[in-house]
């Protein structure tokens, strides 16, 4: 089983049922093994809606590109159409942070993800479940990274208890 770190977030829609309806579709694949609190961030790019985003642990047996296969259709049933816009507004989007400690660079997936180190929207839930965790690329630890980036314009919205199941306390 590899430890997995994804990033979760939407921006159209009910942002939080999104959200809960992304982390549902995981518990086939994957074991859910703990969630972050939920914030509301401002977008990346172009002026849209504000974001919720969170970031879980999980264990799965998927292999990278499988997983990424996987996120993609759960995206998908979330809603989210093909674009080639970068940026765009969706109602979720699904991201690999962390895959173990691989550090890899494929058309279809890098791994650590490439500008996490750069994203307070991505550092500050990180940092709440993993904030010793080492980004195998940078040699810094997420709470190093997150020293590093401007974090305002994300602010908490839930406690780590929203996303609540057999699994995740």
């Amino acid at each position: 089983m590899a430890t997995v770190y994804l990033g979760l977030g939407s921006n159209l829609g009910d942002r939080m049922a999104n959200l809960h309806f992304g982390l549902h579709c995981l518990e086939t694949p994957c074991v859910i093994e703990e969630v972050s609190s939920v914030y509301e961030t401002e977008p990346v790019g172009p002026p849209q809606s504000l974001f919720y985003n969170a970031v879980c642990r999980v264990e799965t047996e998927l292999e990278p590109l499988q997983l990424l296969g996987f996120l993609k259709a759960v995206e998908r049933e979330a809603g989210r159409e093909d674009t080639s816009e970068r940026w765009a507004p969706r109602p979720l989007d699904i991201d690999i942070l962390f895959y173990d400690d691989i550090v890899t660079e494929t058309d279809e997936l890098t791994v650590p993800h490439p500008r996490l180190h750069e994203r307070a929207f991505v550092l500050v839930p990180l940092t709440e479940i993993a904030a010793e965790l080492r980004h195998p690329a940078l040699g810094k630890s997420v709470r190093e990274l997150l020293s590093t980036v401007q974090s305002t314009g994300v602010r908490q919205i839930t406690g780590p208890d929203w996303f609540a199941t057999e699994e995740v306390r």
